[in-house]
C-alpha cells in the first residue's frame, strides 16, 4: 500500500484563536508595563522641576529676608509667648528705603486661595509676591511664585522693640507642572516640604 503524504494548507481556526489569544495577552502586559513606566516617569519628572523651582523661590525670600527691615506683623504683646513666636499666612518688610529721593518700596509675600482651590478634594493655594509703594500703600507690581500648594507659613519671632528675631518660612507644595498632559494621578505623588530659617543683618 502506498502511503498518502497528505499536505495542509495553512492554519486551522482553533490555532488561529490561540494564536491571537496570546498574541492579544502579551500585547497587555507590554502596554501596562509602559504605561507604569510613563506614570512613574512623569511623577519623578514632576517632582524635580517642582523641587528646582521651590529652591529658587526659597533661596530668594531667604535673601529678601536677610537685606530687609521693619517687619510685619509684629505682636502686640513682644513678651507674650503666646504671640510671640507667632505664625503668619503673609509676610512684609521694607526692601528700598531712600527718604532723599523719596523712595519707599515694601515687599509682601502672602498666601492666596488658588482657582481650582478645592480640586482634588484638598485645599490648594499659591504663593503670591507684591511690590508696595510705602508712603501711599499702592501696588506696584504683583506676581505668582508658586502655584499648587498645601499649605504656606511664615513664622516670625521678635525681640523688644520689636526687632525681628528670625524669620522661618514653611512651604509644602504638590509636584505639578505646567506641561502637564493630564495622564496619571497627581494626588498620587508625595508632596514636597520646604522649611528655611533667615535672620536680618539690618537692625530696625
Amino acid at each position: 500500500m502506498r502511503m498518502r503524504n497528505r499536505r495542509r494548507g495553512g492554519f486551522s481556526l482553533v490555532e488561529m484563536l490561540i494564536a491571537l489569544t496570546i498574541s492579544a495577552t502579551l500585547l497587555v502586559a507590554t502596554l501596562t508595563a509602559f504605561h507604569a513606566s510613563w506614570l512613574s516617569y512623569k511623577d519623578t519628572t514632576e517632582s524635580a522641576s517642582t523641587h528646582v523651582v521651590s529652591r529658587i523661590v526659597m533661596h530668594r525670600l531667604q535673601a529678601m529676608l536677610r537685606t530687609a527691615s521693619d517687619f510685619q506683623p509684629y505682636p502686640e504683646d513682644v513678651f507674650d509667648v503666646t504671640q510671640n513666636p507667632g505664625t503668619s499666612s503673609w509676610i512684609e518688610f521694607t526692601t528700598v528705603q531712600d527718604l532723599e529721593a523719596g523712595l519707599n518700596r515694601r515687599t509682601r509675600i502672602e498666601r492666596r486661595d488658588s482657582e481650582q482651590a478645592f480640586e482634588g478634594g484638598r485645599q490648594r493655594f499659591e504663593l503670591w509676591y507684591v511690590l508696595k509703594n510705602g508712603a501711599d500703600d499702592s501696588v506696584i507690581d504683583e506676581r505668582p511664585l508658586l502655584a499648587d500648594l498645601s499649605e504656606v507659613m511664615f513664622i516670625v519671632e521678635y525681640e523688644p522693640g520689636p526687632r525681628l528675631v528670625r524669620a522661618t518660612v514653611d512651604l509644602t507644595i504638590a509636584p505639578n507642572d505646567e506641561q502637564d498632559l493630564g495622564v496619571g494621578r497627581r494626588d498620587s505623588t508625595p508632596t514636597i516640604r520646604l522649611v528655611a530659617s533667615a535672620v536680618p543683618r539690618v537692625i530696625d
